[in-house]
This record gives structure tokens, sequence and C-alpha cells, in this order.
């Protein structure tokens, strides 16, 4: 729901770029200029700020000629000004609502989160993996029908599908849990259930049995997910961008390195009531035709 999660996202950051999303607001679009456009090209779109990747069956030394012949001549830049304003603690709930047209109600509870290249941001990978079911990094998957929320929310037919999950940033950023509620079902009624599986990780109520399912299941997503050549390319540039690319090699040994009390530890320290920014989407009806509303809304 890109609707809900955009003011979410909004709400969440009060100082820090992430406040926007990286496409900016609709302001923006309609505001920028050609000049504006190309200005932004030329500052960013430069060798010294790309980051080439090659994956394959290939002689390592002859691929790198063939890049150097293609790129090298290609002068470098003035680096970009990186502009970073930290992001204050939250002292407290915050809560919006989205009211426009669309087919459902929809639930998102964010919580700050660490930077993908801290220890926390695995083990709350963990912890997401028990809550919500593992989290995919592109292409294929697993169902989630093991994991506690959709146990406590869709088989109890409070919610039609819930799924978790953080992204991989190079600043602090969001674990976001969201909720398709099931027709006629109370969003407040939704909530209180979610904060009692979380609440139950929050006392040290998880076990070894899940602990190791979590790891494993992780394993698994990770194998169909990263399987594809192009998809192996991906993440080694894109862990590059935030932090370096044997992030992606070491991934799994991170995760298995995680324990019980790690897990513990982290749904103390991140999932409290004061850290987390709750959205709810209540479709509304504007009396005219079906135009008014976008497919991408359900989303």
């Amino acid at each position: 729901m890109f609707w809900l999660g955009e003011e979410v996202q909004a709400a969440s950051f009060r100082v820090h770029g992430y406040h926007h999303e990286i496409i900016g607001d609709m302001t923006d679009l309609e505001t920028m200029t050609r000049d504006d456009l190309y200005g932004h090209y030329k500052r960013h779109y430069m060798p010294n700020n790309a980051i080439a990747v090659a994956v394959g069956d290939f002689d390592s030394a002859e691929m790198l000629a063939k890049i150097k012949a293609l790129y090298g001549a290609i002068p470098a830049g003035e680096a970009p000004h990186l502009f970073a304003r930290p992001e204050p603690d939250q002292n407290g709930e915050r809560r919006v609502t989205v009211e426009r047209p669309g087919r459902g109600v929809f639930l998102d509870v964010s919580y700050h989160v660490p930077a993908a290249n801290e220890p926390d941001w695995f083990k709350l990978e963990i912890l997401n993996s028990i809550l919500c079911g593992a989290d995919s990094m592109g292409g294929g998957g697993i169902d989630n029908k093991t994991s506690r929320l959709y146990k406590a929310l869709v088989e109890t037919e409070l919610a039609a599908g819930v799924d978790g999950g953080m992204t991989q940033t190079v600043d602090p950023f969001l674990y976001s849990i969201n909720v398709t509620l099931r027709e006629g079902r109370d969003p407040a009624e939704v909530e209180a259930a979610l904060y009692r599986e979380i609440d139950r990780l929050r006392a040290g109520d998880v076990t070894e049995r899940e602990l190791t399912r979590a790891k494993k299941q992780a394993r698994a997503l990770f194998a169909y997910s990263t399987e594809r050549i192009t998809t192996q390319a991906f993440w080694l540039a894109f862990a590059e961008s935030f932090d370096s690319y044997t992030w992606f090699e070491n991934y799994l040994a991170r995760l298995e390195a995680v324990t019980l009390a790690d897990v513990h530890e982290v749904a103390q320290k991140y999932l409290r009531p004061q850290n987390r920014v709750v959205g709810t989407f209540l479709p509304v009806e504007t009396g005219d035709d079906e135009d008014d509303y976008d497919e991408e809304d359900a989303e």
C-alpha cells in the first residue's frame, strides 16, 4: 500500500532525508525543470560514483581489460556532496491515518532500526523471520504460515495477509509490519493482537526450535532468491553501495551467529511502543466512478 507507506515514512523521519521517497514528492516532479534533471545526472552519474560488477564464467584479467577499455576513458567528476542529517530519537508513538478511495483496510506498524551494516540488523532479520516469516532478497520465496503473526492474525481470520521486513540502507531506517485486514474487522482489534505477539518476544518467549527454523528458512530463501547470476551481481553491487560486497558474502554466516539472547535483546531494544509509527489506511467512497481508484493503491 503505497499511500500508507509514504505517510508512515514521512512521519517516521522529520530531519533525515528519508522523510521523502527516493523519487521525491509530487511537487518535486511537477516543478522539476530539464536543467534540474540534467544537473542531477551530471553530478551523480560518473565513473568515480559507480560500481561495476561482473559475475559468470570468464577470465578475470580479460574481463577487467574489457571494462577498462569501455569505461576507462570517461573522465571522473567531482565527488558528490552527501547531505546527511541524523534523525533524533523518537520519544513517543506516532500515528497517521490515510483516508482515500480503496478496497480494503491496511495497517502498517514500523519501528526505527539500525543501518544494514550494524550487527543488530541481522538479529532483527532473524526476529522478523520468527514473527512474520523469512524476508526475500528478490525473487523466489517460501510461505510464512509457520510465523507467529500468520497464526495470530491470518489463521484467526483477523487478517487476510501479513508480512514484514527491513530495507538495506546506509543510515538507520525502519522495520515495517504490514497487515491486510479481513473485511469487517476492527483495526484496533487487529492491532491489539499484533502487539500481544510482539510483547511475547519482548518478554523473551522464544524457543530454540523457532530460532533453528528461522535460520533454516533464511538459508532456503537466500538460495531461492539469489540462484540467478544477475541477482548475485545486483547484491554484490548493492551491498557495496551501503557497506561492502562482503556484506552479501557473509550474510548467511552472520544470521547463523544470532542467538536466542540476541533476539530477546533486539526485541526489547527496538520493538518498544515509544519507537513505533502506526499507520492505518481507511478506504472512503467518493461517489465518483472507479476512475478515482488506482490499482497500484492495493499494492
